[in-house]
């Protein structure tokens, strides 16, 4: 499971950053701090779906629970995001992001939007 944010940058461009949960140990298991949300949203988007750039319509996670989805950055970067992974949309401004699906099968994420 890969944790990561994408922000918007001093320059105006969307960047990764790759976040380490602060976990709390609680019993016999560990856990991070609650952190409010607004609600959830399921969404499913097929395989050759591509949306050009745009920025996070709102801070929020969207994991990935099927499927494969690839986030591009101005500069060329791309990350896979595949079933379990998080991604931490908060690239509010500027140029923002591509989400691409790819692989054989749709892909389906849920999007937990936060309470800022």
């Amino acid at each position: 499971m890969q944790v990561v944010r994408v922000y918007t940058g001093q320059d105006g461009e969307s960047h990764f950053e790759e976040l380490d949960l602060p976990y709390e140990q609680v019993a016999n298991a560990q856990r991070t701090a609650m952190q409010a949300a607004t609600g959830i949203q399921f969404r499913r988007a097929e395989v050759g779906d591509f949306q050009d750039f745009h920025i996070a319509p709102r801070r929020q996670y969207v994991v990935t629970l099927e499927g494969q989805a690839e986030i591009g950055l101005g500069d060329g970067t791309k990350r896979i995001f595949n079933p379990g992974d998080v991604l931490l949309a908060d690239d509010l401004t500027g140029r923002g992001h591509t989400t691409a699906v790819h692989g054989d099968h749709y892909r389906v994420s849920i999007a937990i939007p936060l309470v800022d």
